[in-house]
């Protein structure tokens, strides 16, 4: 929650009391971790129960999916750190290594949403600082965003998350050169992998193919097929139009690429060029 969220949240208990127990397991809180932080916070009892034989990970899916504010990104998240956690004390059982071993588009139709987005959150669980897994959860940033900045150095990343999510934002954003910069430079080019327009049309395909998915599956209700048939004709609208400007984007990089490539060539020939001077020089 954002502080804003959390401090309605303490009022609120503060006023009526914990409305709804937190659900436990082994000990630990499974759902209700803000509801139990704003009681402790007060010094009040905080109602539990138990979770029943109901599948952990299934439980923890279910009560995401009810929280409808969560953002696409988000439900990646939620999605890929259930099904990266192993129950204790069952890490030998074969049916639960099938069940977490999922694909990351099996990941994604559970979660809604693109493959890609199950990538990035991958991405993100394994090589994001804390402060950058948190902001995705707290939907500060997109899982997108986060994964660029996973890429950096453990010590970087903390950096740029402490400055909040405008910074990074702007951390993954390709880097302009001033105004008046020289126009031949000596310092090797690179380009810098980032979150482009490319990857967002193309995680915005996705999506909407997922969507022509779900639609397509048959109802017996008149009205219900009417509107899925109207549905798929709109994704696959949408579809062709995106497919259309993913191609543009493409061919924009393809090009930019060529262009980094050419004055990379110029660069070294300029090197060759000093170092030679610098030889005559010497001798």
């Amino acid at each position: 929650m954002h502080a804003e969220e959390f401090q309605s949240l303490v009022d609120s208990i503060g006023s009526i009391g914990v409305q709804n127990p937190i659900t436990l397991l082994d000990g630990m809180v499974i759902d209700g971790w803000h509801r139990y932080q704003a009681a402790t916070s007060l010094g009040m009892d905080c109602p539990t129960v138990e979770l029943d034989d109901t599948d952990p990970r299934e439980f923890v899916l279910a009560q995401n999916k009810a929280r409808r504010n969560l953002t696409a990104s988000q439900r990646a998240d939620a999605v890929t750190s259930v099904y990266e956690w192993r129950p204790m004390g069952r890490q030998n059982n074969s049916a639960v290594t099938a069940e977490l071993s999922k694909t990351a588009k099996e990941l994604a139709v559970i979660a809604g949403v693109g493959t890609r987005s199950i990538e990035h959150a991958k991405a993100v669980h394994s090589s994001g600082v804390k402060a950058v897994q948190d902001a995705v959860k707290t939907g500060a940033v997109s899982v997108e965003v986060a994964a660029a900045v996973a890429k950096l150095p453990a010590k970087e990343q903390k950096k740029i998350a402490a400055k909040g999510a405008d910074a990074m934002r702007q951390a993954v954003k390709p880097h302009q050169e001033p105004a008046n910069a020289p126009q031949i430079a000596i310092a090797p080019l690179a380009l810098v992998e980032e979150y482009t327009e490319l990857d967002a049309a193309r995680d915005q395909i996705e999506a909407l193919q997922d969507a022509l998915v779900v639609a397509n599956i048959g109802s017996s209700d008149p009205d219900e097929a009417a509107q899925a048939k109207n549905l798929i004709a709109e994704l696959r609208a949408h579809i062709k139009t995106l497919e259309a400007t993913l191609k543009a984007v493409k061919t924009s990089r393809d090009g930019f690429q060529n262009q980094v490539a050419e004055l990379q060539k110029q660069i070294n020939r300029q090197r060759r060029e000093i170092d030679k001077l610098a030889g005559t020089r010497t001798a």
